[in-house]
């Protein structure tokens, strides 16, 4: 294994130092916001906006790469994102919040490209399934980390901001002083939607849901548990134990999935995942502290696993050459459902109270299982030896792996 990882420990290294920088933001934001006084509404705006801003750098951060070199560009883009944090402090205002979180998810959309680009050139098909398993393992802790760097300091000062900051800086290091040899430009993907569609009907209906429904969880979820009581420290258990649940149950549904009618455990999440959501809620009541963060570990066994099922079960469907572009495809639609969910969600707490959050997502799923059923009725499963096979694949709002990185590519060493 040694062997495997060495050629690319500088990589790794500056991935998991951007994961622990934009964990910890991602939930230090509507805290701060929360503290300045900015209502739910504006702060799952905001998280809309961010969405905005990943979705355009997935977009158009090949061009940048193919124009610039990957050294140069993620030099820039990592130059605009550390200074982003500090602006945030100098300017509390609602429309700057905006252009900041926008232009953040633009560059750490364009970031981890370059990265794991880089990372997919380098493996060989013999150890790309290694080194995919090794990256998820430092993608899933590095996130936990940022959720627990929260207690170093108060969302309320500076000190936080700094940090973000300088985590963001000093991936730059590892980066600029690599050896490995610099990757050809990254290529540009065509995506036909509508022939998503006929593919999986299932599965893209299901990208979009799960951006529908997590996106608020990754916005609002710090909100949501501060105003249920939870104090800093709380908060940054509650979101851990969520993420931690995600990672944990991904390998084993996964590989539940490879055995029976995927639909059939898409289904199951469905009802999981509004079980979760309802649990969140009445822990909230209950005002338990314990049993909500039990419910946040629920929620993301069921929630955070979905999208990993939904995109195997696309890929069932699809042919091993165009699975670049339906893996690109799924998180296209993805983002425009992340785009959708957390003004959706924090605009009806207005009228419903805070625990439409997630009685938003519940009811969001219960919908998607009864379109699954329907599906399931309509279409015959496919036999398990007409499967691929599953691989877990990271949470798509903290870094948008690109599809060649997938182990199931058909990926040749050049």
């Amino acid at each position: 294994m040694s062997r495997t990882i060495a050629p690319f420990i500088a990589l790794l290294f500056a991935t998991s130092i951007l994961l622990v920088g934009n964990g910890l933001f991602g939930t230090l934001i509507p805290l701060r916001a929360g503290i300045e006084g900015f209502s739910t509404a504006t702060i799952g705006v905001l998280g809309s906006i961010y969405f905005v801003g990943f979705l355009s750098g997935c977009i158009l951060g090949p061009h940048i790469v193919r124009r610039a070199g990957h050294i140069r560009s993620f030099a820039a883009l990592a130059g605009v994102a550390s200074v982003l944090p500090l602006v945030h402090v100098l300017e509390i205002d609602p429309f700057t919040w905006a252009l900041l979180r926008a232009l953040h998810g633009f560059c750490f959309a364009g970031l981890y490209m370059i990265i794991e680009s880089w990372l997919n050139e380098r493996a060989t098909n013999e150890t790309r399934g290694q080194l995919f398993s090794i990256y998820l393992i430092v993608n899933f802790s590095s996130i936990m980390l940022g959720q627990l760097m929260l207690n170093t300091a108060s969302p309320a000062t500076f000190t936080l901001f700094a940090l973000v900051s300088i985590l963001t800086s000093l991936a730059l290091v590892p980066i600029s002083l690599s050896t490995t040899v610099q990757p050809a430009p990254i290529a540009s993907t065509e995506i036909f939607l509508v022939k998503l569609y006929k593919i999986s009907p299932v599965g893209m209906v299901g990208s979009f849901i799960v951006g529908v429904t997590n996106a608020p969880f990754w916005t609002l979820g710090p909100v949501f548990a501060k105003d249920s009581g939870l104090d800093l420290f709380g908060v940054s258990i509650f979101m851990t134990a969520a993420i931690l649940g995600g990672a944990l149950a991904q390998w084993p549904i996964g590989r539940l999935s490879d055995r029976m009618d995927r639909r059939r455990v898409i289904l199951a999440l469905c009802l999981g995942s509004a079980l979760g959501e309802g649990a969140l809620a009445l822990a909230r009541e209950a005002g338990i502290p314990n049993l909500l963060l039990l419910a946040g570990f629920l929620f993301g066994v069921f929630a955070l696993s979905l999208y990993s099922v939904c995109v195997a079960h696309t890929n069932d469907h699809a042919s091993q050459e165009s699975f670049v572009s339906v893996s690109s495809g799924l998180l296209l639609v993805y983002a425009i459902g992340a785009i959708v969910g957390p003004s959706a969600a924090s605009l009806g707490t207005t009228h419903f109270g805070m625990n439409f959050i997630f009685l938003f997502g519940a009811a969001v799923h219960v919908g998607f299982g009864a379109f699954t059923l329907y599906r399931i009725r309509g279409r015959t499963a496919l036999r398990y030896e007409e499967k691929v096979d599953f691989v877990a694949v990271p949470f798509p709002p903290t870094n948008p792996t690109p599809p060649e990185f997938d182990p199931r590519a058909d990926t040749e060493t050049p």
